[in-house]
């Protein structure tokens, strides 16, 4: 197994690549999705059925996902990002959730998540950045025959290209993600509007 990620600008990108994921075979209990929503988006978009998913299915949709990954999202909180959609593995594990992942979840958060899975440490920084500035992370845990064709999902024209959001970044004299760094505020922080639904 490897882990593929790709972080996106713009959420409904980042859903469409996980319904391709989903739709070349990857299971919806190994891709993961994390969204920022520190504006409160994904309370005012959600739909009925969405809030029926995440109400009857609980933390136990948000772990393992049911009836398609996007049907079990929550809303949570990731230590140095502030409040996310997520579903999926990795945002268990970020948050702590799944018992045993004290270690990589509450001491690494994000970053000890990502770094766990496989991904390295550079490149976490920069989508846990991400995701802090409103993006949205998708990982998938994908069997060796099926890479190829998740890279290419995740490596599409409208997923972020990690090094020179990287270059972006430091350009700007960030230095590396800093759980510490509170919620962004792309005015007082030089950001950039990110796209929501």
């Amino acid at each position: 197994m490897k882990t593929v990620t790709a972080l996106f600008d713009n959420y409904d990108d980042a859903a469409d690549a996980v319904g391709e994921l989903e739709a070349s075979g990857v299971p919806h209990s190994d891709i993961s999705i994390i969204a920022n929503n520190s504006d409160g988006w994904y309370e005012r978009d959600r739909s009925e059925a969405a809030e029926d998913a995440a109400s009857g299915a609980g933390i136990g949709a948000v772990v393992g996902g049911a009836g398609g990954l996007l049907t079990g999202l929550g809303v949570m909180a990731v230590p140095g990002v502030g409040p996310v959609v997520a579903a999926g593995w990795l945002a268990a594990t970020a948050t702590g959730v799944v018992a045993g992942a004290v270690a990589g979840g509450a001491a690494g958060g994000i970053i000890g998540a990502l770094t766990d899975s496989g991904v390295s440490e550079n490149d976490a920084n920069v989508y846990a950045e991400g995701v802090r500035r409103g993006g949205t992370l998708v990982t998938a845990k994908v069997d060796d025959g099926l890479v190829p064709e998740a890279e290419d999902i995740l490596g599409q024209s409208s997923s972020v290209d990690v090094m020179e959001r990287r270059r972006a970044y430091e350009a700007d004299g960030w230095t590396g993600f800093d759980v510490n760094a509170g919620d962004y505020v792309p005015e007082r922080d030089g950001g950039r509007a990110i796209n929501r639904p």
